[in-house]
């Protein structure tokens, strides 16, 4: 029952793409796709429910093995599932937002010519996703690992008649094949070491290994696995494809950011938890990648004019605070903040998007403004979210943004100084956003004023929902009495209690500067845009360090004059010079040969009487050779 039972949770979005994409909106119709689409994910979601409440009591993980799938000599590989507390955690809110966005689309893509291929591709992505959380080895990760790949090049291309978009997709396609260069060399050095990528065998594999030089080579495999998470999880250097990614509709904005993709690198780290705790100085490598893209991102949203390129840059910056959480060891606050920032990204990513769909498609916030009387409900949820991720206490972002510094104070007084700094930004950039979106007057046209209305209600009850779970989705690690640690103790086994905090004087001082950093933040931004009625300047009139900042430090310049450009001055080389000479050799080769060939040609003369010649020849000759000779 278990076996038919997952599949049926794997397989329900991919049908809903093959549905929508084989017969798509001429057979069942254009209101039709979504609705389909989302009963897809909503069937994976009460399936991983069921799982998930199963889990609770009896706390035994479900395995599914459909059959051997790589024989190779002593390494051997099943095609396998394992639904245990980690993974079932991630489905859940993979499924559970992503039936949201799903729902939040129908009414966001209603007037799409292409809506079937929308939501095949959505669909699609949910089912890699789930692939990737849920499989049992290394090599089941990685069919979801290069899925969600494909995907995104979908989604972020999905309206390819702007060719900025056909761009931003390839661009993103490419980053990540970069990184899952890194991901399949840790997997390879794994399968070298261990003979097996399963993880219970992998974890045994390692607790009982004694050999030094398995240590020294098990750094190598887990630092090329790093530089697989930092091209899924965008971070640096390999994080430019994500701001570039809100090219596509803004609900997939949402699921890359929020929900699945984005995601993936902090799950693997996760996952092999185990191997990764066995090379320190990669951990140590992994916060402080963690601790300084968190800060550089943040810097860079502070800036931005585009509402979601401001996002964009959040979502880099706040994987920063998750990878600095793994690198410290802090497995489990790290799960428990990719939670909380599904929650509130998912929400401010559709937030930005009901404001785009009622500015007629304009993102600029420079351009906006006075919106909060004409859009209520996606006013008060925006706050909602914004408010938890700038810190503000009791709020969800408050308690794992929280638990991350106090980790951080405790094993690195310079790293918490960094993310210190990158809190005090999140919270003026949030701020910025709301108060130059929503409040003064309204900066647009006439016609767009004209048009100002509230979304419909299936893009406002996702918003309503992921408003509330960003003010209470912390109940579920409440520090000191987190229940999500305990959750996890099965798959975590020893971390989950470490990372209780006993609150003392330093502890509770810690609390209190990350609370004052987050209403200085909100302090600043409400004077400058509030008060002060402050606007960005036009493009043309930034200067200084400013326009460094806009400029996102020129990174993707310096990466086309140093790497891009000098590729393809190498591949035009190629095709100027050293291709047609490689032609010419084989020209003259062919010449050679069909010169030699001429004499030979004349033997090709249709006569069956100068054929049988030559056979009785041949025949005679093989004759005298073995019984004469």
């Amino acid at each position: 029952m278990d076996k038919i039972l997952v599949l049926i949770l794997l397989l329900s979005p991919f049908i809903g793409f093959l549905i929508n994409l084989l017969m798509g909106k001429s057979i069942v119709g254009r209101s039709r796709t979504g609705v389909i689409a989302t009963i897809a994910v909503v069937i994976s979601f009460v399936i991983s429910l069921m799982y998930f409440i199963r889990i609770l009591s009896t706390e035994e993980p479900i395995r599914v093995d459909l059959f051997e799938w790589v024989a190779l000599g002593e390494f051997t590989t099943n095609l396998s599932f394992t639904l245990d507390q980690l993974s079932l955690l991630w489905l859940l809110f993979v499924t559970g937002i992503g039936t949201l966005i799903h729902i939040y689309s129908i009414g966001y893509m209603k007037d799409d010519e292409r809506i079937d291929r929308y939501f095949a591709y959505l669909n699609l992505f949910i089912f890699f996703m789930s692939v990737l959380v849920t499989g049992s080895n290394l090599l089941v990760m990685f069919i979801g690992w290069e899925g969600v790949g494909l995907c995104s090049y979908f989604l972020i291309g999905f309206w390819s008649q702007d060719h900025k978009n056909n761009d931003a997709a390839k661009k993103a396609f490419v980053s990540n094949r970069i990184g899952d260069l890194g991901f399949v060399i840790g997997i390879s050095v794994l399968s070298y070491l261990f003979n097996t990528v399963d993880y219970e065998t992998l974890k045994v594999a390692i607790a009982t290994s004694s050999n030094p030089e398995i240590v020294s080579m098990l750094g190598l495999g887990t630092f090329a696995l790093f530089i697989g998470a930092t091209g899924k999880s965008a971070q640096i250097p390999l994080y430019t494809w994500l701001p570039d990614a809100m090219a596509g509709p803004t609900p997939v904005s949402a699921l890359i950011h929020a929900a699945t993709m984005v995601t993936a690198g902090v799950f693997m780290v996760i996952r092999l938890n185990f191997v990764f705790d066995m090379t320190p100085d990669v951990q140590m490598l992994i916060a402080i990648v963690g601790a300084v893209t968190a800060l550089f991102a943040a810097s860079v949203a502070l800036i931005q004019t585009d509402i979601k390129k401001v996002l964009a840059y959040s979502t880099v910056s706040q994987l920063g605070f998750m990878f600095l959480a793994v690198g410290m060891g802090a497995y489990s606050i790290a799960a428990f903040h990719v939670i909380t920032h599904a929650f509130f990204k998912a929400c401010l990513f559709l937030g930005s998007g009901s404001v785009i769909h009622a500015m007629g498609g304009e993102q600029d916030m420079r351009r906006m403004g006075g919106l909060k009387t004409k859009m209520l409900v996606t006013y008060a949820t925006f706050v909602a979210a914004a408010a938890s991720i700038a810190g503000i206490p009791p709020l969800a972002g408050f308690l794992s943004k929280d638990e991350i510094m106090l980790t951080a104070f405790e094993h690195n007084k310079w790293l918490w100084g960094i993310a210190a700094i990158a809190s005090l930004m999140t919270a003026f950039y949030i701020f910025r956003v709301l108060f130059l979106t929503f409040y003064k007057d309204f900066r647009g046209t006439e016609e767009q004023d004209h048009h100002l209305h509230e979304s419909p209600k299936t893009m406002t009850i996702p918003l309503i929902v992921l408003a509330i779970l960003s003010v209470i989705g912390g109940v579920i690690g409440i520090p000191g009495f987190s229940w999500l640690n305990h959750y996890l103790e099965p798959v975590l086994p020893g971390l989950a209690v470490a990372e209780e905090h006993s609150f003392g004087f330093q502890e509770y001082g810690v609390m209190l500067i990350s609370i004052l950093l987050a209403f200085a933040g909100l302090t600043i931004a409400y004077i400058k845009y509030v008060k002060k009625s402050a606007v960005p300047t036009e493009d043309k009139d930034i200067s200084g360090f400013a326009k460094v900042l806009y400029n996102k430090y020129y990174v993707d310049e310096i990466y086309r004059k140093f790497i891009t450009n000098p590729i393809y001055t190498l591949a035009d080389i190629f095709n100027k010079y050293v291709e047609p000479t490689i032609k010419n050799i084989f020209k003259i080769g062919g010449g050679i040969v069909e010169v030699l060939s001429f004499p030979a040609r004349k033997l090709q003369n249709g006569s069956l009487g100068f054929y049988l010649f030559f056979f009785v020849l041949g025949f005679s000759s093989l004759i005298i050779y073995l019984f004469l000779v």
